[in-house]
């Protein structure tokens, strides 16, 4: 790809592209050739500062009448309109996350599909929004009540460079459909299609200031948006280090936080399965997204009735994992995101061996693949619970494999971790499959399958994977205040003090 398959964008500030304050840029690296595509605005501080006034501007202008305090309906009317934009640049988007993020184009263009799909699932909930509006409350005699759903406010989004475009999503289109305004802090890694939703925005209309985007690098955009005094609350999807800066910058102000953090999920394969159905599954589970999932299942554990079997099957499935470029037709496999995640992965894999795991199968570049940052698939087995790869999330393509003899022994297993954000259970009996998913303490469980995400369903983890619910039909909730209104219907004074005598 040329450099002009990047378009130059600016930062998204109250309706309108703007340099950054300080006119610095970031250089875009295509991860599946190593050449710079382009580049990025690098938002500072300043540049945080002019898009969070714009959100507040946009979210009071006209008593909120013409957003925040607006019919759910006049706001769903934009998320819809934003939805067929997405579907009608679905394959230009794609193939710039592509270059971009490394992911295969395939998934890039699913990816787009569930774009669309959940900013046309937050419109119907924004439509709904106005029929819960002024719900009665039951109170004793002499009084009524209702409830108000409120926007919370500005908020602050911020979001990983995994599933670019649809993390963005998540948290941008329930913000708008609550009737917030928003100030979206993309990766630095991988910004391109974001600034491509604020080109969207700027095509149907949106009103200027509700959604802003600045690009930028963590610490100089991201943190400072976190910290920001008229920031109302701050989603952030991404590492547990980082949510952890986040949670501690938000403290001083008592600002709420959604956090969507790590993993090290299990997947839990009994031995009553069909061995190349669970083989799929649990391949799919740890190497789709080019294993930079979140709720990646990166750990199996396998019956060691059929562990042997199963493993063999697993590591000729792996070699026949198509790794290429992202864009050659049937890719599966692509790029990490760049040099640094590429060497951290690396690491882990050094990191194992030297602590006496064995490399079943990859962990080194494709032999014939030159350049990019390409890891084979790779499946480590000889695992014990004190490795750093059994610990640790290495976002990236790896599996660890560990067996068991009891179901008990195999939710202790599965339990065995500080994250909680996903499980996954296989086997033929139902039975077991629902018990081992209600012992799994985590925010999503699979069974008989791996990884499929749907905005109708709650999303979020346990433990140190974070708190908070995305999608769903709660998934409004977290950008939403509760108001209560009390009225006292009697024409009866209260006769609770004394009155004065009259003169």
């Amino acid at each position: 790809a040329s450099p002009a398959a990047i378009p130059q964008r600016q930062l998204f500030i109250d309706g309108e592209w703007r340099a950054p304050a300080l006119g610095r840029r970031i250089p875009v690296v295509n991860p599946s050739t190593e050449a710079h595509i382009g580049e990025v605005p690098a938002g500072t501080a300043e540049d945080i500062d002019a898009a969070v006034k714009a959100a507040r501007a946009a979210l009071k202008r006209n008593r909120g009448r013409d957003w925040a305090r607006a019919p759910g309906a006049v706001r769903a009317k934009y998320l819809r309109a934003i939805a067929a934009k997405i579907t009608e640049r679905k394959p230009e988007l794609a193939k710039l996350e592509a270059l971009d993020c490394g992911k295969p184009y395939d998934e890039a263009t699913w990816d787009m599909d569930d774009v669309a799909g959940c900013f046309e699932f937050f419109a119907g909930l924004a439509e709904a929004l106005d029929k819960k509006q002024n719900t009665p409350v039951s109170l004793p005699e002499n009084f009524k009540c209702h409830l108000r759903r409120e926007p919370i406010g500005v908020v602050g989004l911020i979001t990983p460079w995994n599933y670019p475009l649809l993390m963005a999503t998540w948290k941008v289109a329930p913000a708008l459909a609550a009737g917030c305004t928003a100030v979206l802090k993309p990766s630095e890694l991988a910004s391109v299609t974001c600034l491509e939703l604020a080109d969207v925005c700027k095509e149907v209309g949106l009103p200027s200031g509700v959604l802003n985007i600045v690009t930028g690098l963590g610490p100089d955009a991201g943190a400072p948006l976190a910290a920001h005094p008229d920031v109302d609350k701050v989603s952030f999807t991404g590492s547990s280090a980082t949510g952890q800066k986040i949670m501690t910058a938000a403290a001083t102000m008592v600002k709420p936080v959604s956090l969507e953090l790590g993993g090290k999920s299990p997947i839990v394969v009994f031995d009553d399965v069909d061995i190349d159905k669970a083989v799929e599954w649990t391949l799919f589970g740890c190497f789709w997204t080019n294993g930079q999932i979140c709720s990646a299942t990166s750990r199996l554990l396998i019956h060691k009735k059929i562990a042997k079997e199963f493993i063999e099957r697993m590591v000729a499935w792996a070699k026949n994992i198509k790794v290429s470029d992202p864009l050659e037709e049937g890719c599966r496999l692509g790029p990490v995101v760049s040099e640094g995640q590429y060497e951290k992965i690396k690491k882990f894999v050094a990191n194992a061996k030297n602590e006496g795991a064995t490399i079943l199968t990859g962990g080194v570049r494709p032999k014939h693949l030159e350049k990019g940052y390409y890891i084979e698939p790779t499946i480590i087995t000889d695992v014990s619970t004190s490795m750093e790869i059994w610990r640790e999330e290495v976002f990236g393509p790896v599996l660890c494999v560990k067996d068991f003899s009891t179901e008990d022994e195999a939710i202790e297993l599965a339990n065995d971790t500080h994250y909680g954000l996903a499980g996954a259970v296989l086997s033929a009996d139902r039975e077991r499959c629902q018990r081992v998913a209600e012992e799994i303490d985590a925010g999503a469980i699979w069974v008989n399958c791996s990884q499929p995400c749907f905005c109708q369903a709650p999303w979020g983890g346990n433990k140190r994977s974070g708190f908070g619910r995305e999608l769903g039909d709660g998934g409004l909730d977290i950008y939403l205040n509760v108001k209560q209104i009390t009225e006292y219907t009697s024409d009866e004074p209260w006769g609770w003090y004394k009155p004065p005598s009259k003169i």
